[in-house]
């Protein structure tokens, strides 16, 4: 049975724009379109999404949302309660493995949201 997913953007706590809204509007507008109709798959089959699509971040809470093609993207992301994915972090990926930087971005991200 496929449920509805909400999507919820990192936010930093100072207020202000999400870093990963940000970053798909920096992006041209067909990877744009191609990201939002990749979440909307995400927002549609929720944890039952598989490879390709998902995987999980060896060692980490995260797992990671691929967006393959012309412009490699990843959106590193948690679920939470209540049917939700967090994103937490989206980058374009260049090199064979996630450069341990973009992980580490989530990972913080993910501990500042926890301790509000």
């Amino acid at each position: 049975m496929l449920g509805i997913w909400k999507i919820k953007y990192y936010t930093p706590p100072s207020g202000g724009e999400s870093p990963i809204y940000e970053f798909i509007e920096s992006l041209p507008e067909k990877a744009q379109s191609k990201l939002v109709n990749s979440l909307d798959l995400l927002s549609a089959y929720g944890i039952q999404l598989k490879e390709p699509h998902v995987k999980k971040v060896a060692g980490t809470p995260l797992w990671e949302f691929r967006i393959l093609g012309e412009n490699s993207i990843r959106v590193f992301y948690i679920a939470l309660k209540g049917s939700t994915f967090l994103l937490l972090h989206a980058f374009k990926k260049k090199k064979q493995k996630t450069p341990h930087k973009e992980i580490q971005t989530a990972l913080n991200r993910l501990e500042e949201f926890q301790s509000r």
